[in-house]
């Protein structure tokens, strides 16, 4: 039985679960093949841990190998894609993903909608001391904030509030929402630190049915960020 195997027996006795629908392998490790990483997923899957495996945080070209060595060994294939997505970082989901998913059917969940607060509108006035950035072991993300870059980023969602307020919704709700408009993504993971943050989240279900492709522009123009297809490009 591979190491794998015994964490997940571990995971899945402290879940009190018999398995999980999917498990994910979060990035590549450089010291493991990658057949050797097919196999022991499914070995997992083929003994009941879990139903289908997914990939964190890897590139599409180590996607694509994983699926190589799949087909090559009679093996199972990952299913999905766990990739990070918001206004500020595009392209994985919006260009080089779609083309898995033609080619071989890879799904796409995404996490961090918010940029860890800062699409939120927590930092526009500076660092709450009670937000992640003020924490210890996170001078990183203080750092991003009162970068240039970052502080680029918070002007552009300052600019952002009058759309929000005339969709009678919150930034968080409409950044949410506009994760959730891409017809790539399967579905968007939330992260929350109480009850009244995954209530407001779950408001971006509202928002979304008035998200029309109109107000997607006006956003896409206001961002100016849109990732161009590689052939568009080229051109």
């Amino acid at each position: 039985m591979s190491v794998l195997s015994v964490m997940m027996l571990d995971s899945l006795s402290r879940l009190q679960l018999e398995y999980v629908d999917i498990v994910f392998a979060n990035r590549t490790d450089i010291n493991s093949p990658m057949e050797e990483v097919v196999r022991a997923m499914t070995f997992v899957i083929n003994h009941g841990m879990a139903m289908y495996w997914g990939t964190s945080r890897w590139s599409a070209m180590e996607i694509m190998e994983a699926y190589s060595v799949a087909r090559q060994f009679n093996l199972i294939p990952p299913v999905c894609e766990q990739a990070e997505y918001h206004y500020y970082h595009r392209d994985k989901v919006e260009v080089q993903l779609p083309e898995l998913y033609h080619k071989i059917g890879v799904g796409v969940m995404t996490w961090s909608p918010l940029a860890g607060g800062l699409i939120s509108g927590k930092y526009n006035d500076g660092v709450p001391e009670d937000s992640r950035a003020a924490m210890k072991g996170y001078v990183w993300m203080k750092d991003r904030i009162f970068s240039e870059e970052g502080q680029k980023q918070l002007a552009k969602i300052k600019e952002l509030h009058p759309l929000a307020d005339r969709m009678n919704c919150t930034l968080s709700q409409l950044a949410i929402a506009w994760c959730l408009r891409s017809e790539r993504v399967s579905c968007v993971l939330l992260g929350i630190t109480n009850t009244d943050q995954l209530q407001e989240n779950l408001g971006c279900i509202r928002v979304l049915s008035q998200l029309s492709p109109q107000t997607v522009a006006e956003m896409d123009a206001l961002l100016g960020n849109k990732p161009r297809p590689k052939k568009e490009a080229l051109a």
